[in-house]
């Protein structure tokens, strides 16, 4: 069984309707017994990190997702759900983030292209993320965010992309995955790496 944490995070219910397309049946929910029996955890999220961690603490969600991650089951963020692993924001100063992998989210720098990143963009793979098995180097995968990833890790980044500078797309470590980009809404790649995550 397929958990997606519920905690007003945005992007659930396309998130839940590709895991339906690819024929699971997910359950979205915030009960904590539920999540725990899980075999794999989605964290998505669409919006402000503060926000978002004000939920997750609200709905008292921190200590599970925790024990998610410590339990060895695999564990999915997707967008914001990717950037709520680490360990702060530059989006909001002061709010600590899960802090399950070191790094920082940073602000893309002033340009001339657009802010917010917004749009298909080419992957830049580094070759053994599970993920991404079966896919070539250069896929497409839509995204929208105005803050990217910089790890501290870098042998953990199994996918870079490139706008405005080079940002952290994806990351892997154990049975933690997460994708800055929505696998969702990616069209055959973005089923691709959600099928090869249901198949871990």
């Amino acid at each position: 069984m397929i958990a997606i944490i519920d905690y007003d995070a945005g992007n659930i219910m396309s998130v839940t309707k590709a895991f339906e397309y690819l024929g699971e049946k997910p359950v979205l929910t915030r009960d904590k017994e539920t999540l725990l029996k899980a075999d794999k955890v989605i964290l998505p999220g669409v919006g402000s990190f503060g926000v978002a961690m004000d939920n997750l603490n609200k709905y008292d969600l921190v200590p599970v997702i925790r024990e998610i991650y410590e339990s060895g089951k695999p564990l999915l963020g997707i967008c914001l759900g990717l950037q709520l692993l680490f360990e702060g924001s530059e989006e909001s100063f002061g709010v600590p983030g899960l802090g399950f992998l070191p790094g920082v989210i940073r602000h893309f720098p002033e340009s001339d292209m657009k802010i917010p990143h917004m749009g298909w963009n080419s992957l830049k793979l580094s070759g053994d993320g599970r993920l991404f098995k079966g896919l070539s180097d250069e896929e497409y995968v839509y995204f929208v965010h105005t803050y990217y990833l910089d790890s501290a890790n870098r042998d953990i980044v199994k996918a870079t992309s490139d706008y405005i500078l080079e940002f952290d797309a994806s990351i892997e470590k154990g049975n933690l995955f997460a994708c800055q980009f929505h696998p969702e809404k990616s069209g055959r790649t973005g089923l691709k790496i959600l099928k090869n995550f249901i198949d871990l």
